[in-house]
C-alpha cells in the first residue's frame, strides 16, 4: 500500500501570475509513513518550528523587519520573535491610521500571518531548514516523485482537451497507477491519493477520479488506486507539506534556474532504468532542462 501526497505550485489560470503550473506528488509505502513523519518532525524541532507548517514560498523570502533590528542574528530565538512582533505591531498601527493604505494593510496582515511561525529564524536559517528537508526527501530511496510541469506559454487552451490543472491531475494519476502496477511497485500494490484541502480542487478532483475509475485516463485504466482522493488540512500533516516543497523546488528551477532544492528532490523522480518517467515538463520540444533531458529515451531504460 502506498500513500501519495499531492500539492500544487503556481497558478493554473492562463496566463495567471506564474509561467508554470506544477502538480507534484510524493509517494511513500504505508509502512514508512511513520518514519518519514518522525524524521521531518525532528528537523522541525531542530529549528524550533514544531507545529509550524512548511510553506516553502513563505519561508524562503526576505522579512524586511529583520534587517532593521540591530544585531538580529546575535539575539536568542525568543528575543528575535519579540522584536519582530514589536516592529510588526507598530507597522500595522501606522497603516491603520491612513485610509489610503487599506489595500496595503490587507496584504501586510496576510504576510505577517503566513510568516508568524518563522520570525525567529534568519533568512539563511530558513533556507538551510528547507534545504535539509529537501535533502531528507532525496535520501528516501523508498519514495517516488511524480509531477506534471506545464509551461503555460506552450499550452493552448483552445486545442487542449482539459484545462491546465485537470490535465496535470490526469497525468499524475496515470503515472502513479503505472508505478503501482509495475514490477517496481508490484502488481498487487495499491495506493491512495492525499491532497491538500481546497474546496474547489476537492470537488473537481473527486469528480475526475470517479470518471477515471469508470473509463480510465487517456493512458491507462485505474485498477490500483483506491477510492477518490482524501483531502486534508496541510497544516496538520507534514507529508502534504513535503509535496509543497517538491512543487516549489520544481517550479523555481523551471522559472528561475534554481537548482539547490531541485537537485535533491529530483533524485526521487520515478524512473525506468535511467529514464525519468514520473516527472514531465510540458514545454517547447527543444527544451533541454534537466527534466526534459532525463525524460528522453535512454538505451539503458526499461521499456
Amino acid at each position: 500500500m502506498y500513500l501519495c501526497y499531492i500539492d500544487e505550485s503556481g497558478t493554473p489560470e492562463v496566463p495567471g501570475t506564474t509561467s508554470h503550473y506544477v502538480l507534484a506528488a510524493l509517494s511513500v509505502p504505508i509502512n514508512k509513513w511513520k518514519i518519514c513523519e518522525e524524521e521531518i518532525n525532528r528537523l522541525k524541532s531542530k529549528y524550533e518550528l514544531w507545529d509550524a507548517e512548511i510553506h516553502t514560498g513563505w519561508l524562503i523570502r526576505n522579512y524586511t523587519e529583520q534587517n532593521k533590528i540591530i544585531d538580529f542574528e546575535a539575539l536568542p530565538y525568543i528575543q528575535r520573535r519579540a522584536e519582530v512582533e514589536k516592529y510588526r505591531r507598530a507597522e500595522l498601527i501606522k497603516l491603520q491610521k491612513s485610509p489610503q493604505t487599506s489595500k496595503q494593510l490587507k496584504q501586510v496582515k496576510k504576510n505577517y500571518k503566513q510568516t508568524q511561525h518563522y520570525t525567529h529564524l534568519t533568512f539563511a536559517e530558513r533556507k538551510a531548514f528547507v534545504f535539509e528537508v529537501a535533502q531528507t526527501i532525496g535520501r528516501w530511496g523508498f519514495a517516488r516523485l511524480f509531477a506534471e510541469c506545464i509551461d503555460k506559454i506552450f499550452f493552448d487552451p483552445v486545442r487542449a482537451p482539459k484545462v491546465v490543472d485537470e490535465q496535470a491531475f490526469e497525468q499524475v494519476v496515470s503515472r502513479f497507477e503505472q508505478y503501482l502496477s509495475s514490477s517496481d511497485g508490484g502488481s498487487s500494490s495499491y495506493g491512495i491519493l492525499i491532497h491538500d484541502n481546497n474546496q474547489t480542487v476537492a470537488e473537481k478532483h473527486t469528480s475526475l477520479m470517479k470518471e477515471f475509475h469508470k473509463r480510465g485516463t487517456f493512458w491507462t485504466s485505474i485498477n490500483n488506486i483506491i477510492e477518490t482522493p482524501l483531502f486534508v488540512d496541510s497544516s496538520l500533516t507534514s507529508m502534504i507539506q513535503l509535496a509543497d516543497v517538491c512543487g516549489y523546488a520544481i517550479r523555481r528551477y523551471l522559472e528561475n534556474g534554481e537548482v539547490e532544492l531541485f537537485d535533491e528532490i529530483f533524485k526521487r523522480a520515478d524512473r525506468r532504468g535511467s529514464t525519468v518517467v514520473g516527472v514531465r515538463h510540458f514545454s517547447n520540444p527543444s527544451c533541454n532542462c534537466k527534466i526534459c533531458s532525463a525524460h528522453k529515451y535512454s538505451p539503458n531504460s526499461k521499456k
